[in-house]
Parts: structure tokens; C-alpha cells; sequence
């Protein structure tokens, strides 16, 4: 089963909202955390190690996760959605926006 990581800045909008998307899978397992330390899941060097994809929202976040994260990141593919903060939690937007981006690396 492939292990699915999230991660946004503040782990408040847009990884969650990701996170109950996918959740519903029974073929992948997913967490949600964020880059900032006061993130509501902070991202930890376990997390990291625990996930096989992390879809980071923006470049700087996979940026932070490089510099930070970097002996935990070992195998993990890391790949950058591009999706803005511009949504609520549980836009339908967001959430198409996701579908489209997301699905194709979970075949």
C-alpha cells in the first residue's frame, strides 16, 4: 500500500482538505502536515520517512522540505502541485483541482 503525504504551510486548508480526499482509497494511506512550526500538524522527519509520494502545494514548500527534511527523504518522490493558498477547506474547486492533479500518480 503506497504511503500518501500531503504538505502545505500551515496544514490548515489545502493539505487536509487533500488528505480527506484521498482518504476514502483503500489502496493508498494519506497524512496531512505543514512547513511552519505552529502548522496544525507539523511536519516531523518521521513523516517524511513514513511517505513513498509527498505532494508538496508550492515550490517553497519543497524547498523547506529539502532543506530540512533532507536524510529523511531518502526514497520518497516529491512532486509540487502548484496549487495556490487561494482556497477554503473543502473548496469544490480545491478539490477538482486536486482530483486532476493528484489521480494520475496514484494509478
Amino acid at each position: 500500500m503506497k504511503k500518501i503525504l500531503f504538505v502545505c504551510s500551515q496544514n490548515r486548508l489545502r493539505s487536509p482538505t487533500a488528505e480527506q480526499v484521498f482518504s476514502t482509497r483503500r489502496d493508498i494511506e494519506v497524512e496531512s502536515a505543514g512547513t511552519n512550526h505552529d502548522a496544525d500538524n507539523p511536519l516531523t522527519p518521521e513523516l517524511v520517512a513514513w511517505a513513498d509520494i509527498i505532494f508538496v502545494m508550492e515550490k517553497t514548500h519543497r524547498s523547506k522540505l529539502q532543506k530540512k527534511f533532507k536524510a529523511s527523504l531518502k526514497a520518497a518522490k516529491v512532486i509540487c502541485l502548484d496549487i495556490p493558498d487561494d482556497y477554503e477547506f473543502m473548496d469544490p474547486e480545491l478539490i477538482d483541482l486536486l482530483k486532476a492533479k493528484v489521480s494520475r500518480y496514484l494509478v
